[in-house]
């Protein structure tokens, strides 16, 4: 039986007793006449029975009340455990966000200075090959002015004597 069961048959039979005992021969339509033996019995039953219907019920809440704290509990420890898992995600995302930042400054940079490595190279280049050729046309000039110059000085040419170089 449920906790107040019992109880409450007790008080649906002592109200039955109560419905059908006789009113007095002398009249008076709210006095009955009952076996009071049999209702003390009932309400003494009644009696023994509240403490044990009480403390039942005080033991089902209190089981009720402990679950529901358990329960509490573990929903607040969950709830505390995602925040900290959300919160390292983040971390983390953050970090891969800054990383990929940085890999990308880092990319941009290196992609800056091969431009300008490779621009000051070939303008160095140019400035050596400009210097190269003009040194190659002072030389080019001072061999022609030479063979010039043998040329003028040199007398009558002796066909045996025909040096080739």
């Amino acid at each position: 039986m449920q906790p107040g069961e019992e109880i409450e048959s007790l008080l649906n039979e002592l109200e039955q007793i109560v419905n059908e005992a006789k009113p007095p021969l002398t009249g008076g339509t709210n006095r009955k006449i009952i076996d009071a033996q049999y209702v003390y019995e009932i309400l003494d039953e009644i009696r023994s029975k509240f403490p044990q219907e009480f403390a039942d019920a005080r033991r089902i809440v209190k089981e009720e009340h402990e679950t529901l704290e358990r329960a509490q509990q573990q929903a607040d420890a969950i709830v505390a455990d995602a925040q900290q898992q959300a919160m390292v995600l983040a971390g983390d995302q953050e970090v891969v966000r800054l990383a990929q930042f940085q890999a990308e400054q880092i990319r941009d940079n290196a992609q800056q200075f091969e431009r300008d490595t490779r621009y000051n190279a070939e303008e160095y280049a140019d400035t050596v090959l400009a210097h190269l050729e003009d040194n190659l046309k002072s030389v080019t000039n001072s061999v022609s002015r030479v063979r010039q110059t043998l040329s003028e000085n040199a007398g009558p040419r002796n066909p045996t004597n025909n040096v080739t170089w």
